[in-house]
């Protein structure tokens, strides 16, 4: 058995040819990966929701019409009603359900770093969003292989601030690709 790569706290993007409408154009941060296979969070596509209507929901109030506005994402096809944060992290940290990806960034489900959000206490940059993108083990290695996805360095810039319908040509941007050039080869081997 071949030895994996940790692909963990790096940007997936989708290549031009890969026709999963799931997929299409995204580009997901990449929370988890190991022998167990790989968990991700699309970060370029939006649900139509925004963070008030699902505070509503869950029944949290905030004063804040700037959290109010904040898009929520589609963050995959797998488990839909289930909400992710994709936060910065501080050495204050100690939200319920943290997962450390890097030394800067947390992935977090529970509703305590919502609450806080809410009352603007929570983490100063985040992403939200409904759903993950989740891979088996040795799946996301055989899609890397068969040129689906491109994997490239994570940069905060890019998740947090840079204008969602940018994302997926500025992750590949940061090395040197120009994603809207790449075409599918031509034949089939």
């Amino acid at each position: 058995m071949t030895q994996t790569s940790d692909l963990s706290n790096q940007f997936l993007i989708a290549m031009p040819t890969l026709s999963d409408a799931n997929f299409s154009h995204t580009v997901s941060y990449l929370c988890q990966h190991n022998e167990d296979g790989a968990l991700a969070i699309v970060i370029n596509r939006t649900t139509g929701l925004t963070l008030g209507s699902v505070f509503e929901q869950m029944g949290i109030n905030t004063h804040s019409d700037q959290v109010k506005k904040m898009p929520v994402f589609a963050g995959g096809p797998a488990q839909l009603e289930r909400g992710f944060i994709i936060h910065h992290r501080t050495d204050s940290d100690n939200w319920e359900s943290s997962i450390p990806i890097s030394d800067s960034t947390s992935l977090t489900s529970s509703r305590d770093i919502l609450e806080a959000i809410a009352e603007e206490k929570g983490p100063k940059k985040y992403l939200v969003a409904l759903g993950y993108a989740g891979w088996s083990p040795g799946q996301l290695e055989q899609e890397i292989i068969s040129n689906a996805w491109l994997n490239t360095p994570y940069e905060e810039d890019i998740l947090y601030d840079t204008p969602i319908v940018q994302r997926w040509t500025a992750a590949a941007d940061q090395i040197g690709i120009d994603i809207s050039q790449l075409t599918a080869p031509a034949g089939h081997g």
